[in-house]
């Protein structure tokens, strides 16, 4: 069944979709909301993903959803479910999943949460420590991508945020971004699963009945989609490399970033991106980790399209990322040189059948593993109605993806030659193996 989506009286998006053959007597709910790190106020980088944590209330209020102060997660958990969230460039997205019959209960438990925010200091100082470990835990993968995405993009930022800016920041801040970011028509609530797509809605518009914006409040909500989504339409910048400062790494070596095309004005080219990568990942990449060029080669090679490898999972901008290990005497423009070279031997095709059948099957075991999971197909319903407009579902992708061709793939190789790219030195630290 495809899914229904109905727009409720204050602008919430209601999409279901009953799928009992992957549901299996279960239901997934996923709240997307537009708010991430570029929506951050100057001087608080990190304040879209302190809300995400603090919407997992452990208030114990009277008259709440959660009087006993168990919080969401006990909530969840106590009905035998699981629940997550997770906070990106320009979006937040919250997914949890219960058994069918208890869907009514996860839902009002999101709508309470919503309705009920009130984080107090005490939490904001708990969890702003419990941020601050994560950037510090948080991969070096993320590092290279911010720094990359920055410098075709000035403006954007990352989603983890900055330990020192989130230090100070207050109660009344935090509630301030709530309100203007988790209105009524900046969220996509989703529901997957063995589930009534009419009782979902009805349950829906009784429960959150009072997450309905005032006229103000929706402008307010408005105002700063509109700016992110101005800077998002804008073209990278020009210049054909751009050398960003150096980051600290375990290891010498080179991170390269390169713009990708418009999941939503240019698809075909998105996508060919996606193929691009696994053929570089599955059989380019390991010879080129091997490769010798004038007594220069690399030690690894990896390349990923999208942030952290998530595909389709952002709006523009996005970038297709490699990261080479260089070998003692590579110098950065001699392994980038390298990386140009395999680039170039792909753009010059034409790509064998088969290597390009085996990218393309790669991706799609990979879509139908990831089929029957209830929070997957929940989050990318509502990521494609929020992010990806015009978008005809997760169901549409295993063809739009048979139908790249070699000669896109080869296109795709081009356009990465020919545009603009980040180059950044990774350098070892004192004490770290060169």
């Amino acid at each position: 069944m495809s899914p229904s989506v109905t727009v409720l009286p204050g602008g919430l998006r209601v999409c279901v979709e009953s799928v009992p053959q992957y549901g299996r007597g279960l239901a997934a709910v996923a709240l997307t909301v537009a708010a991430g790190g570029d929506d951050d106020p100057a001087g608080r980088h990190g304040t879209a993903h302190l809300v995400e944590h603090l919407m997992f209330p452990r208030s114990g209020r009277e008259g709440s959803a959660d009087p006993a102060g168990e919080g969401y997660a006990a909530l969840v958990a106590g009905a035998g479910g699981v629940c997550n969230a997770e906070t990106h460039r320009d979006h937040t997205v919250f997914h949890t999943t219960v058994p069918a019959e208890l869907l009514p209960d996860a839902l009002a438990w999101e709508a309470g949460r919503l309705l009920g925010f009130a984080p107090t200091e005490d939490v904001l100082r708990t969890e702003t420590d419990v941020i601050g470990e994560e950037i510090r835990g948080a991969g070096d993968a993320g590092r290279y991508w911010e720094s990359a995405l920055g410098a075709l993009y000035p403006g954007s930022r990352d989603s983890f945020g900055t330990a020192a800016e989130l230090a100070g920041i207050t109660a009344g801040e935090v509630e301030a971004f709530f309100r203007a970011h988790y209105t009524a028509p900046r969220m996509v609530l989703s529901v997957v699963g063995d589930v009534d797509p009419a009782r979902v809605v009805a349950v829906v518009r009784e429960v959150f009945a009072g997450v309905v914006p005032t006229a103000e409040e929706t402008r307010a909500a408005e105002a700063p989609r509109t700016a992110r989504e101005t800077r998002a339409a804008e073209a990278p910048r020009a210049a054909t490399e751009i050398r960003t400062a150096p980051l600290p790494a375990g290891r010498p070596g080179v991170a390269v970033g390169h713009p990708l095309p418009d999941p939503v004005a240019d698809r075909p080219a998105y996508l060919a991106q996606a193929v691009l990568a696994q053929v570089l990942g599955r059989s380019r990449l390991p010879a080129l980790a091997r490769s010798a060029r004038n007594g220069h080669r690399l030690t690894s090679a990896t390349v990923t399209c999208g942030y952290h490898g998530q595909w389709l999972a952002s709006a523009a901008p996005d970038l297709t990322l490699a990261v080479l290990g260089r070998a003692p005497g590579t110098e950065v423009g001699a392994a980038v040189d390298i990386w140009r070279s395999v680039l170039r031997a792909v753009a010059d095709g034409p790509l064998p059948e088969a290597e390009h059948r085996r990218a393309v099957n790669s991706l799609l075991v990979a879509w139908h593993r990831q089929a029957d999971s209830l929070s997957t197909r929940a989050v990318a319903l509502g990521r494609d109605a929020l992010l990806l407009p015009g978008s005809a579902g997760p169901d549409a992708l295993p063809a739009a993806l048979r139908r790249t061709t070699p000669a896109e793939v080869a296109a795709a190789a081009r356009a990465l030659l020919e545009g603009p790219v980040t180059v950044t030195e990774l350098a070892p630290q004192k004490g770290t193996v060169g």
